[in-house]
């Protein structure tokens, strides 16, 4: 197939360089997308129907063998050898059961071991004589070790995984899911699914993926390449609302949670249209020989006119233009003229009518009116009247005045705050689909900030209420859904746990009833219960014994700590002659072992987990619960064995 488009002679096929251009590029992105994964089979397992699935089943029509794999495969002739996953007639791979076969008699799972076929594993679902049982390579999928970037999971999604893949492009889901439930994964095969039923329209409108921070976007930017889906952006929040800014102040916690709050969005709102003034002179329009006065009262109707319809300030703005001309067009008619759509585009440009709605309705810069409702008490004053109290506005303003938007130093908080402002005069540009993961930790104004890009589309929102580790952490998928402007969006929850061993995720889910009552714990349904130990140490020399004992298995291997213990983490490994990544960076055969500061640990996942001082990491957070939460993540971070090495006493939360 790949040598097939490398081949394609598209010299004579085009009627202008411009198509060239656009036609040689996608064949370049279909070549790339054709590309070999040495150690990723075409195939990953097979369906033998019993009937050819929609044939007329009482006419007796004989059944069909499909291969289901990542990607459609044809041959030569371009019969197809392997279906897509993602294919209606592949459904019944990920759906069918003992109790609802779908018409498959026989559903077959192959097993890999880099890239090569070494077992196979049948199950005969129509076939009442053969009990249900578990699949064993199934579960040797789901335990195999982790190396490198994330992986898809398109030979092991599980039923309740596959509804929430599949669902419709038209609505926005909310996943929550605990650790090692695979909502990740889920949202990123969602996107593929979409891509795959719904190609044209979000190759016209676009999709995009934001992750927390670069660390996690960097391990799962090989999923969907793998399912040969490339043009899927990925970013931050940050990313998204800095638009050219420089982000390099920081907030206090109280500043933070009030900017992130959703009433300043009515504080932006009034600051921003407060720049509109009722005429108080009527506009003189001079064309040749004739003079035509638009009176004041009925500019004052105009403008009246278009707040009331709560049109966008730039787009009321522009407008108003040619509402006066239109309204000069009027007289003119009146008078026996007849002009057209040139007279009226001539008489908006005109010098009086521009100076006019200078005057009365001028032009905003977003980014300068924040800095003043930041830095002018009294203008502040002005328009937080009612929505915020004295205490909250002095909270949020700066102690010291700045020059000019450049000279200011802006926080993430801020960057949001100007953004809001930014759709407030001009509407941002919405695309199709919009996974949002991690999503927690939004405040209110992130996740407005991220329903402006999916504003006529929809969005897959992935989020675990428990793992929230900001002060303005979601309180409830409800209110998170209202904010992003998807108050109808479905809430799906996961709970079967397929990453976290057994006596891990049991060990974790102590600090659940302190951190997030409401929640159901996550029930792992690995059979292998995992390696756990929890030993007290005295120095950092006997972490890294810890680290070494674990690097003698296969796998890839994670020492999170409290952010301050780090540099001390980092010297003793060094020491000791062990080499050791950062966060985001791939491992390889020589270096298996990541350091791993606990603000970044949300999201990672490693075979083996040293967890240093469990007690520091919920004391480097400004309080408890956001303490606890982080500790949370910490623990549920590792796939095969976990050990908690203490020098201080364990937090009381993790007691028998």
């Amino acid at each position: 197939m790949r040598e097939d488009a490398e081949s394609l002679d598209i010299k004579d096929v085009t009627a202008n360089w411009v198509n060239a251009e656009v036609l040689a590029r996608q064949i370049g992105e279909r070549i790339k997308s054709l590309a070999d994964l040495s150690d990723t089979p075409l195939f990953f397992g097979r369906l033998d129907y019993l009937h050819s699935p929609g044939a007329d089943r009482a006419e007796g029509a004989d059944g069909e063998r499909f291969y289901i794999g990542r990607r459609h495969v044809h041959d030569h002739d371009g019969d197809p050898m392997v279906i897509d996953w993602r294919a209606p007639v592949s459904q019944p791979f990920y759906r069918a059961s003992k109790k609802d076969p779908m018409d498959v008699g026989l559903r077959r799972r192959f097993g890999y071991t880099r890239g090569d076929i070494t077992a196979y594993e049948d199950e005969h679902l129509s076939d009442p004589a053969e009990a249900a049982t578990t699949s064993k390579l199934l579960q040797q999928e789901i335990e195999r070790p982790r190396v490198g970037p994330m992986r898809d999971i398109v030979a092991t999604i599980q039923p309740e995984q596959d509804e929430i893949v599949r669902s419709g492009l038209g609505g926005t889901v909310c996943v929550q899911g605990g650790p090692g439930t695979g909502k990740t994964a889920v949202g990123l095969h969602r996107v593929a699914y979409l891509l795959y039923a719904h190609r044209e329209r979000l190759a016209r409108t676009g999709t995009l993926v934001i992750g927390p921070n670069r660390s996690f976007l960097h391990y799962i930017e090989q999923v969907l390449p793998a399912l040969g889906e490339l043009t899927v952006k990925q970013a931050t929040v940050d990313d998204l609302v800095a638009a050219g800014l420089e982000v390099h102040g920081t907030d206090d916690a109280a500043a933070a949670v009030l900017k992130g709050d959703a009433r300043m969005a009515e504080v932006l709102k009034r600051a921003v249209y407060a720049h509109v003034t009722m005429p108080t002179e009527p506009v003189m329009v001079v064309r040749g020989s004739r003079r035509w006065r638009v009176p004041a009262y009925e500019i004052e109707e105009i403008v009246r006119e278009l707040l009331d319809r709560g049109i966008r300030y730039g787009a009321a703005r522009d407008a108003l233009p040619q509402r006066i001309a239109h309204a000069v067009l009027v007289q003119m008619e009146r008078s026996g003229e007849a002009p057209d759509d040139r007279v009226q585009d001539a008489v908006a440009r005109n010098a009086a009518v521009k100076a006019a709605v200078k005057a009365i309705w001028p032009p905003v810069d977003p980014a300068k009116l924040v800095l003043r409702l930041l830095t002018d008490a009294d203008f502040l004053a002005a328009h937080a009247l009612g929505i915020l109290d004295e205490d909250e506005q002095k909270t949020i303003l700066w102690a010291k005045p700045v020059r000019s938007v450049k000279s200011a130093k802006w926080s993430a908080a801020d960057a949001v705050l100007i953004d809001e402002a930014t759709d407030i005069v001009e509407r941002t540009h919405s695309l199709g689909h919009v996974v949002l993961d991690e999503a927690q930790d939004l405040s209110p104004m992130q996740y407005r900030a991220v329903g402006r890009r999916c504003s006529t589309g929809s969005a897959t929102v992935l989020g675990d209420l428990a793992q929230g580790t900001t002060p303005w952490a979601t309180r409830s998928w409800d209110e998170a859904l209202a904010h992003l402007g998807k108050s109808d969006g479905l809430i799906e929850e996961l709970t079967a746990g397929f990453r976290v061993p057994t006596d891990v995720i049991t060990y974790a889910s102590r600090l659940l009833p302190h951190i997030a009552p409401g929640l159901t714990p996550v029930a792992s349904v690995r059979e292998n219960p995992g390696f756990f130990d929890v030993r007290p140490v005295e120095t950092a020399d006997q972490v890294v014994a810890a680290c070494e004992e674990l690097l003698r298995n296969e796998g890839s291997t994670g020492l999170i700590a409290a952010d301050a213990r780090v540099p001390e983490l980092a010297e003793a490994l060094t020491a000791a002659g062990i080499g050791h990544l950062a966060p985001g960076e791939e491992t390889t055969a020589e270096t298996r072992l990541t350091l791993v500061p606990a603000s970044l640990a949300k999201g990672l996942e490693y075979d083996y987990v040293v967890l240093d001082e469990p007690q520091a990491v919920v004391d480097g957070e400004p309080d408890e619960r956001t303490g606890l939460r982080r500790l949370y993540v910490a623990l549920t971070r590792a796939v095969s064995g976990l050990i908690v090495t203490h020098a201080a006493p364990l937090p009381p939360h993790l007691a028998d």
